[in-house]
């Protein structure tokens, strides 16, 4: 007999008996706790890939850095079939429609509005020689280059260089993480927060209401999509029909292209502002 709060007596439960209705619903609980679990696990194994066992198989598992390769490649075939009935046509008339000094022109104006989200990048990264480098390719391109319609900075000395803040916090020696492709495109742990912190950096998404401003920013990143579309339109057709796995072939090119973004930025220890500064 145990006392209660109050001071009664509380009787010890009792083991359910046979065919009573706790050890139904005993049984039951069970039942539905196996079946959660089952459904879980299978869930799982659908978008998590099976660690092999097998050492040679296990070492391409951990280079390839994509445990999440069956939801991937789900992810991956539902982006390229949008890609093939609504952005690839896209694209295409945009190129047919529109001459390539024009293209050009229009790419290089995208380049430009993306340098602010570059320089905070490099400031972040502590390069300061770089910081400087994309802070005069805003200037000189949005006055003298007509809102970055011609690339008067590169003529000038400062080439576009590329930094996000992925990059930025790979200079700082946070790892990838597991490899993911997004309905963007290719990307990882890192890249995908980086890529969050960009819209954080971007000034365009602090444009007040009422300016017209706000519209042309949603222009401004549809546009953008379409023009990178276009500029890799024969790259993506040999890809599809050359490549054994289009996929895997991607998911290289990326993560090694990143990684030699990442190095190029580390390893660059220009300490001087550029000459235009003295």
């Amino acid at each position: 007999m145990i006392s209660g709060r109050n001071g009664s007596r509380l009787r010890p439960r009792t083991q359910a008996r046979e065919g009573s209705p706790a050890l139904h619903r005993s049984r039951l609980g069970r039942l539905c706790l196996t079946l959660m679990l089952a459904g879980t696990t299978a869930g799982c194994s659908a978008i998590k890939a099976p660690v092999p066992t097998d050492p040679d198989a296990l070492a391409e598992y951990k280079a390839a850095n994509d445990p999440y390769e069956p939801l991937n490649r789900m992810t991956f075939r539902m982006t390229m079939k949008v890609d093939k009935y609504a952005l690839k046509p896209v694209a295409r008339a945009y190129v047919w429609s529109v001459p390539r000094a024009v293209r050009n022109s229009l790419g290089n104006m995208i380049t430009t509005m993306n340098e602010p989200s570059v320089f905070f990048n490099d400031v972040g990264a502590g390069k300061p020689r770089r910081a400087g480098d994309s802070f005069a390719r805003w200037c000189i391109n949005m006055t003298v280059g007509i809102g970055g319609l011609i690339d008067v900075a590169k003529m000038a000395g400062f080439p576009h260089h590329d930094n996000d803040a992925g990059l930025t916090l790979a200079n700082w020696g946070i790892s990838s993480g597991p490899y993911l492709f997004l309905p963007m495109g290719p990307s990882s742990f890192r890249d995908g927060i980086g890529y969050g912190i960009d819209q954080g950096l971007s000034p365009w998404n602090y444009v007040p209401r009422g300016y017209g401003l706000i519209s042309f920013n949603w222009a401004y990143n549809m546009f953008g999509v379409i023009q990178g579309r276009s500029e890799h339109l024969d790259d993506l057709d040999a890809l599809e029909r050359d490549a054994l796995d289009p996929y895997a072939t991607i998911r290289s090119a990326y993560q090694q292209q990143r990684k030699a973004q990442a190095e190029a930025i580390k390893n660059d220890h220009r300490a001087t502002v550029p000459a235009w500064y003295q």
